[in-house]
């Protein structure tokens, strides 16, 4: 079975990386799907981030890496998956994706969300917590993969000369 892993991750953290590897075990194929949110300011481009994650998942055979603009359920019917992984941090997070798992549910009855806990030493890890610490200098290797830490810190140095 194929599963949708959508997100903006902007950036892609290990949380990120925990999910999608373990996923990859339960699953035949994972689809990481970056959405183009025309409404969300992002740090980097939708292809910049489709390049991050292709550079920090090529050791993953069944891990393909796209991206898509509109419903995630559409884009789980065109690429045939029959599953949207998603992660959970903290109870917060429940509750949010639960209503979006059920609303998701009322625009495609044969599409199914698995959540996956993730892992406990990546449960405080957002991407906002991460693009805040750079901002301000702060060490963000234990964080993210490295070659996304290089691109954040390049960001905040050329953004602040």
């Amino acid at each position: 079975m194929i599963a949708i892993y959508p997100g903006s991750f902007d950036p892609i953290t290990l949380g990120h990386l925990d999910i999608i590897e373990r996923g990859g075990k339960l699953f035949e194929q994972i689809i990481v799907a970056v959405l183009c949110n025309p409404n969300k300011h992002s740090l980097f481009s939708v292809e910049k981030r489709v390049g991050q994650i292709r550079e920090c998942t090529q050791h993953l055979t069944n891990v393909k890496v796209d991206s898509f603009t509109g419903l995630t359920v559409d884009y789980a019917r065109l690429r045939s998956a029959g599953v949207l992984l998603r992660g959970l941090r903290v109870l917060s997070d429940f509750e949010k994706e639960l209503q979006m798992a059920h609303t998701n549910k009322t625009l495609s009855e044969e599409i199914e969300t698995v959540f996956l806990a993730t892992t406990t030493e990546y449960s405080f890890l957002s991407s906002s917590n991460v693009k805040e610490i750079a901002q301000f200098g702060g060490s963000i290797s234990h964080l993210v993969p490295e070659n996304v830490a290089r691109d954040i810190y390049r960001h905040y140095r050329e953004s602040q000369s």
